[in-house]
């Protein structure tokens, strides 16, 4: 069956499921983004050699989505497309512009020995590998979010406030790792190949259409476990992650190509090593490198 998804507009959203908004102080989510940027800017600032301000820019517009999606969208009525916008903003669009401030790049700049020591070798460790590969962080991802919809997960975090902020940070965890995975300018050893991500992404990409479309069609029944269903709702909001995925992951695609196009290795190519020869020394019958 074919299912063509029609522009729609969307209603605002609510961060807490089910009327949940009144649960806690509606600032600490602010707060907490408050002392992102501002703990970034600090330590642009301690930069002995001078922090590029582009960098900057990015983390603050990512810190400006996430108050978006936590602040002024808190205040509004609940609804499955509010809901799906959060979703985008938090696990798509914020994790692209945080990941752009290179923020591991900027610690290690600024700390201690022993410090750039210890995240050198977190970047090294096999855990690390596996969970920052870009497959790893596609199903994390997508595979996450499929999970809460297609599972009464979604349904239980709307009667359950402590899940619904958990599935929050797992969605801005989980587009951070899928970002930096495949765009992020930080040092990553044994960062597989363009062709390995670029396959991440459009495989990424294909998945969140394909739930999307399959949300749309059977919003009646999904999902499962709502106390009120909104097949109507959940229609648009399908819509929302349609159209809005496609647009965030193409700005993810704009800057896997513009990273791997300004990747240290092109723009300062290592000089052709010299070839090491042994030859026999006539004194003393012993090898001797020349080039």
């Amino acid at each position: 069956m074919t299912v063509t998804l029609a522009p729609a507009w969307f209603a605002s959203p609510a961060v807490a499921h089910g009327g949940h908004a009144a649960d806690g102080p509606g600032w600490y989510p602010l707060a907490a983004v408050g002392l992102l940027a501002g703990g970034y800017l600090v330590a642009a600032a301690r930069d002995p050699r001078g922090w590029d301000q582009r960098r900057s820019a990015a983390w603050l517009a990512g810190c400006a989505v996430l108050a978006v999606a936590v602040g002024p969208l808190a205040q509004l009525p609940d609804d499955p497309r509010g809901h799906m916008a959060q979703h985008l903003l938090l696990g798509m669009v914020a994790p692209l512009g945080l990941v752009l401030g290179a923020p591991v790049t900027l610690l290690l700049r600024i700390s201690s020995t022993p410090t750039r020591r210890f995240v050198g070798r977190l970047l090294r460790s096999r855990p690390l590998h596996l969970i920052t590969h870009p497959v790893t962080a596609a199903l994390l991802s997508t595979g996450g979010l499929a999970l809460v919809l297609l599972t009464p997960l979604y349904a239980a975090a709307e009667r359950q406030p402590t899940l619904h902020h958990a599935l929050h940070l797992h969605y801005l965890a989980a587009g951070y790792l899928f970002a930096w995975s495949l765009a992020g300018p930080d040092p990553a050893p044994r960062r597989p190949g363009l062709a390995v991500r670029l396959g991440a992404l459009l495989g990424a990409a294909a998945g969140h259409s394909a739930l999307a479309k399959y949300l749309y069609a059977h919003a009646d029944t999904l999902p499962p476990g709502l106390a009120d269903p909104d097949p109507a709702g959940f229609r648009s909001a399908a819509q929302l992650m349609y159209y809005g995925g496609d647009v965030a992951e193409l700005l993810l695609a704009v800057a896997l190509f513009a990273t791997w196009y300004h990747r240290p290795s092109r723009l300062h190519p290592g000089r052709p090593s010299r070839s090491i020869k042994k030859v026999p020394s006539r004194k003393d019958n012993s090898l001797t490198e020349t080039s």
